[in-house]
């Protein structure tokens, strides 16, 4: 996709809205990972640099539209409430605001905003609210190099709802608009593809870079071109699997949804994970794979467990060959050996999930031997975000991969040839 990014036009002196993507997790008020501002940084410095009044916008969790500048109740809420008897009302009123209120310091980007400070090197400044006056006033007085953040776009209904008025009330805090929530792409929301409509559009360095890697792997492969899939179900993928088999060469199938493969080939699966209603599909996309000329790899043994915990009873069985009684957990150490060995013949990887129940650190040895194996290929090796991408960060090997990508579903809907809303949005070159 040859969309605009912020090198590609002026930047200089402008007042510059940038949408990114800070819904980190949190612990009360303590960040548990930040690598989503880390990964904002580039651009977000790029602009302060460039001397660009910079005021960015983000979603935090899902705090139901909490209207926070006069902490209100929502249409919703109140109707509820008008609902009750009138003896009832107060009290039920009090107990919704005060919710509301908690909703607030529970999602609210101050603590983000504070450890921007302190990446920066400069006081970043947070507003009290998102679109009010609090806003408007810390937006109109920001001196060139500033950065301001504005409150939780989801204390709003009209950001999902993608509300024309909403979109351009975000505008008005612009000239020219920066997306760089490649998370949030796959969504038609007001502040990543409505504001589009209202403002200049380009990409920043992140959104930049998932294009620029993730579109180049699929376009023109280096080959031989393998993709990994795990995670839990079939029907999560199904659009993947079927573009992949249009692009790769090898396609590994572990995790979950290995067990529905196996049982469609006439295998035993014991209690393991599966969907029967894609048994069919399972045997179309194997019969699809053949008929293209496409390897896939399955499983030729699991660890089973009988519960579904780490401290199980656990064996090592062939994959058609999983007695009652227990489910696969993880790939087994024949199969970690195959995955292996397609990993190092690879020159182009792809990995999107875990091969196991990689929680339980009993069953992470698959997961881990395939996230080792993609941090030792010299050639291109893109972590398709999501469980996979977290895997990797914590085993420590999120460095020595070419790209981790920074969205869970746009990454699967990009890697599935989805037409992204939030890139779609931009400018063209």
């Amino acid at each position: 996709m040859n969309k605009k990014s912020i090198e590609d036009v002026v930047v200089k002196g402008k007042r510059v809205l940038v949408r990114v993507d800070f819904n980190v997790p949190m612990d009360g008020e303590k960040i548990t990972d930040e690598n989503r501002i880390v990964g904002a940084l580039p651009t977000i410095k790029y602009l302060v640099e460039n001397e660009c009044k910079v005021v960015l916008c983000s979603h935090m969790g899902k705090p139901h539209n909490v209207f926070n500048e006069t902490i209100k109740l929502n249409k919703k809420e109140k109707a509820k409430i008008e609902a009750l008897p009138e003896e009832e009302r107060e009290a039920a009123t009090a107990a919704a605001l005060e919710k509301a209120k908690g909703d607030i310091v529970k999602f609210s980007l101050a603590p983000v905003a504070k450890r921007l400070s302190e990446h920066l090197g400069q006081e970043v400044l947070m507003a009290k609210d998102t679109v009010g006056e609090d806003a408007k006033q810390k937006a109109a007085s920001l001196k060139p190099g500033q950065v301001l953040v504005l409150e939780n776009l989801r204390f709003h209904a009209e950001e999902e709802k993608n509300d024309p008025a909403f979109a351009e009330q975000l505008a008005s805090f612009g000239e020219l608009y920066v997306n760089d929530a490649f998370g949030t792409a796959h969504r038609a929301h007001a502040s990543t593809e409505g504001v589009a409509h209202f403002l200049p559009a380009v990409c920043g360095y992140l959104i930049e870079k998932e294009l620029r890697i993730m579109g180049g792997a699929l376009e023109a492969p280096q080959r031989p071109f393998l993709a990994i899939l795990g995670g839990a179900k079939v029907s999560d993928k199904i659009g993947v699997i079927n573009n992949l088999l249009e692009k790769v060469d090898v396609l590994i199938i572990g995790g979950g949804m290995a067990y529905t493969f196996q049982k469609a080939m006439g295998g035993r699966i014991g209690n393991s994970l599966c969907e029967d209603d894609k048994l069919e599909l399972a045997k179309e996309l194997l019969a699809k794979a053949a008929y293209k000329g496409k390897r896939i790899v399955l499983p030729v043994d699991n660890e089973a467990g009988n519960d579904f915990s780490n401290d199980c009873l656990h064996i090592t069985v062939h994959s058609q060959e999983i007695p009652d009684g227990f489910e696969g957990l993880d790939i087994g150490p024949v199969t970690r050996g195959m995955f292996v060995n397609e990993v190092k013949r690879a020159h182009t990887v792809i990995w999107n999930g875990p091969m196991g129940v990689s929680e339980f650190p009993v069953f992470a040895e698959g997961t881990r031997a395939v996230a080792e194996a993609v941090a030792n290929n010299p050639g291109i090796t893109i972590i398709g975000g999501g469980d996979s991408a977290a895997a990797i960060q914590k085993l420590g090997f999120a460095d020595k991969v070419t790209h981790v990508s920074t969205g869970g579903g746009a990454s699967l809907e990009f890697l599935e040839g989805k037409e992204l809303p939030g890139v779609a949005a931009l400018n063209d070159k």
